[in-house]
């Protein structure tokens, strides 16, 4: 892993060793000199390095080490484990928590780990400081959702330091709050007499104090500020009364509590949506390891409390001295209609071993309380699913960046994640009146007839084929609309974005471009619809908006009937240069970028840039062609610009097979995928009826449950009431597919295909298709009998005929 300074040698690594009293930095244990001059003259750093750095730490007993250091690799398992080792040897360990804001999805590790105190920045007039990162942390995704970072925040800007020479300056960055907390840190554990401090204090506790003490301001959220402005003296007096505890932070969500409460307080709960995640994390100031004693309980305030369905995910074992726990959580059916507050609190017991002289394990009793908005279900065009599942980001591989006009931020590292470097565009679909939800399973794993568009933007992953035969299905039968925004995709370009990392001795290479355009283009072929391999960059305009197409693809495939939008955008890929030469004038066709399609009950939108949605690096927004576009595919709303009669295609546009974007044969793409070699299941970010099954087969009708005082609802066709373990009926591979309709045509006459046999017909079949063999049966029997009977008269008659 290679790191990224964030200050000067001062800042760089603050090894502080305390007694009863802070140590100033004048005072403090330096690192060698040979480290402390290369870092401070490169600002970057290795993993080596840090583990001398850390064992020395281990070895010398140090109460408190303070490290303004980061960067995004939370993998480097060597430099994480080390980090684990130094809490578990109840060090205390403050870290900042990176100079990447006012991104989202920015933290840097290790101050994003749980175990760590992550600090964040701001300024004198308490606002957060704009290079401060932000949370959430991306551990967790796609099937989870991230914990809430950083932990406290301390002035960082323009705070009066020493220089390396003599005298001072003025210095900025979270490297800078970071020591501001370290010292606080420092001082509260002087006030606790020596004899009882490695009892009292560790890195559990020193958190709890933190941030149950800290102020919260107005104005931030939670991802931005964690628990708030760091208070040493409300700190002070909750170390002065402390006993071994465990405990839950953040301890309260509360949707009347925004900003400081987003996402959750911007969109309520309701009926028949995906779960809500809050993942917390789990303090055990009572020992380095603690357990779980018995499953979380929730405790309802009132009858509405009921209607609340709650799954947890928390660790079989606490270490170091953190866990987490996760809440999965959905309205029941019978609330569809239900508008109001619920209210009450989740608990959990944690216990740890004794400590030495104690004869029994120590216990503490977890409270998070909670308070939600849930409103009646939304109707299915306002209602959006964005997939998350066939999202990959850095690490574990090198996802580059989408615009390749960034130079100096080359991998693709904010989670992609509708509450990280999507944020603004969730917001926006939101102060539209649309409620979005996030699939972190495979398409398998939703019912389409509860959404009116699935989008899908800047994809790397692969897709299953029921995945695939499902959308297909979804989009034409049920009309569900489906918008896609790819990203660039050039075999050439990716070899020549090689590189030697000196921290891992090895090549870097990209796994895949910005999307995966051959899985995409194996996704949409059923629509006649696939993107190509150039790298396309300009401006253009469409009804007076202004947009920046920044290293985005064009679309070469797309069928007739369709409106399709084409500008003069200038190709950047290897072959593009050449032809950007070669071509001009008449004889050079503009690149075709916008597609929009009605197929079937279902509508298509494609776009082949990503960047003017994606807050990280982008120069202008889209916003307004998104709204379009699902106005379109979820209300069939079509403005009349993007469907001008100019616009339609009334012969597809076509390329062969051999033109397309291929995949690479030299990366073993199954290290990274979540779809390549693995088994295709719900995760626990799916309802819950359909959890560690393959997903939805039968779309029937949901049933009506009510509690008392309130009305049943029917959900519409796709809650199923049962749910089969085996890969669902509807959505075999394409050979089971073309097997099972061979079956069906011999022995169903050929008056039915796949597309066409819905629920109705299959559970009709279990008594009409015996019944009508029956019958059928009956028939021939009695045909028989009849042609016997006509023969036993002939022969009467004919032996008649001989006696005359």
């Amino acid at each position: 892993m290679t790191t990224w300074g964030m200050g000067h040698l001062l800042r760089v690594l603050l090894l502080v060793k305390t007694q009863s009293v802070l140590v100033l930095p004048q005072t403090r244990r330096s690192m060698p000199s040979e480290c402390s001059q290369i870092t401070s003259l490169l600002q970057v750093s290795y993993t080596s390095w840090f583990l001398d750095a850390f064992n020395y730490a281990i070895a010398t007993d140090m109460d408190v080490l303070n490290l303004s250091i980061g960067g995004p690799d939370y993998l480097d398992l060597p430099f994480v484990e080390k980090v684990w080792e130094i809490t578990a040897s109840n060090i205390i360990m403050v870290s900042a928590i990176g100079n990447d804001g006012p991104l989202y999805g920015t933290l840097n590790n290790p101050a994003d780990q749980s175990d760590v105190i992550g600090v964040g920045g701001i300024d004198y007039d308490d606002h957060i400081a704009s290079f401060s990162s932000r949370g959430m942390s991306t551990w967790e995704i796609p099937h989870g959702y991230g914990r809430v970072k950083p932990d406290v925040v301390a002035y960082g800007r323009e705070i009066m330091g020493s220089k390396i020479s003599s005298g001072c300056k003025s210095l900025s960055g979270t490297s800078v709050a970071s020591p501001v907390v370290a010292g606080i840190v420092c001082l509260l554990v002087s006030v606790i007499p020596e004899a009882s401090r490695k009892d009292l204090l560790n890195p559990a506790s020193m958190k709890q104090a933190l941030v149950e003490g800290a102020a919260k301001l107005s104005g931030p959220n939670m991802y931005e500020q964690g628990a708030g402005r760091v208070d040493l003296l409300e700190s002070y007096e909750i170390l002065k009364s402390y006993h071994p505890r465990a405990s839950i932070f953040p301890s309260i969500l509360d949707y009347n509590d925004c900003p400081y409460s987003w996402p959750f307080c911007r969109q309520p709960l309701y009926a028949g949506a995906m779960p809500v995640i809050f993942n917390t994390t789990i303090l055990n100031g009572m020992g380095v390891i603690g357990y779980i004693e018995s499953p979380p309980t929730w405790h309802a305030a009132n009858e509405e409390g009921n209607l609340l369905s709650i799954h947890f995910k928390y660790p079989n074992v606490i270490w170091p001295w953190t866990g987490y726990l996760a809440l999965h959580m959905q309205i029941k059916e019978e609330g569809a209609q239900f508008t109001g507050e619920i209210e009450g609190n989740v608990t959990v017991k944690v216990y740890s071993p004794p400590a030495p002289g104690e004869t029994g394990p120590r216990r503490s009793t977890c409270s998070l309380q909670l308070k939600l908005k849930v409103i009646p279900t939304p109707s299915r065009a306002k209602r959006i699913l964005w997939d998350q599942f066939h999202s990959i980001k850095y690490p574990p591989g090198y996802i580059p960046r989408d615009s390749l006009d960034v130079r100096n931020d080359i991998l693709d590292w904010h989670g992609d994640h509708l509450h990280t470097n999507f944020h603004i565009m969730f917001n926006m679909l939101r102060d539209a009146g649309y409620y979005i939800e996030t699939l972190g399973s495979p398409l398998t794993c939703f019912d389409a007839q509860h959404y009116g568009t699935l989008l899908m933007v800047d994809l790397e992953d692969e897709y299953f084929p029921e995945e695939i035969e499902k959308l297909r299905y979804d989009v034409i039968n049920t009309g569900l609309g489906l918008i896609v925004f790819a990203e660039w995709y050039n075999v050439d370009t990716m070899v020549k974005m090689r590189f030697f990392d000196d921290n891992t001795r090895s090549w870097w290479t990209p796994v895949t471009g910005g999307a995966n355009i051959p899985a995409l283009n194996n996704l949409l072929a059923s629509f006649g619809i696939a993107f190509g391999d150039k790298i396309l960059n300009g401006d253009f305009s469409i009804d007076g908006e202004q947009s920046r197409y920044a290293s985005g693809t064009n679309i070469v495939r797309f069928p007739a009937g369709g409106f399709l939008h084409s500008f003069p955008l200038l190709d950047s890929s290897e072959s593009g240069a050449t032809q950007n030469l070669l071509l001009t004038g008449s004889s050079k066709e503009d690149p075709a970028v916008l597609g929009l399609l009605t197929i079937g009950d279902g509508r298509v939108g494609v776009y082949g840039d990503s960047n003017c949605l994606d807050s990280s690096h982008m120069v202008t927004n889209c916003y307004w062609l998104l709204k379009k576009m699902l106005d379109f595919t979820s209300s069939n709303i079509k403005d009349p610009v993007l469907f001008s009669k100019f616009l339609k295609r009334y012969s597809p546009v076509t390329t062969d097979e051999n033109q397309l974007p291929s995949r690479r044969t030299d990366v073993n793409f199954s290290t990274y995928s979540s779809v390549i070699g693995k088994e295709l299941i719900c995760q626990g970010d799916s309802r819950f009826e359909v959890w560690g099954t393959k997903g939805y087969n039968l779309h029937v009708r949901g049933r009506n449950r009510r509690l008392p005082g309130y009305r049943g609802v029917d959900l519409g066709r796709g809650l199923n009431s049962t749910v089969e373990n085996t890969r669902p009926a509807r959505y075999r591979s394409t050979r089971e597919e073309s097997e099972l309709s061979s079956s069906r045509s011999k022995y169903l006459g050929g008056l039915f295909n796949r597309d066409e046999i819905d629920m109705s017909f299959l559970v009709a079949t279990r008594w009409i298709v015996p019944a009508g063999v029956a019958a059928s049966g009956v028939l021939v029997i009695l045909s028989i009998w009849r042609i016997r009977q006509k023969k036993r008269r002939r022969r009467r008659a004919s032996g008649s005929n001989r006696l005359a």
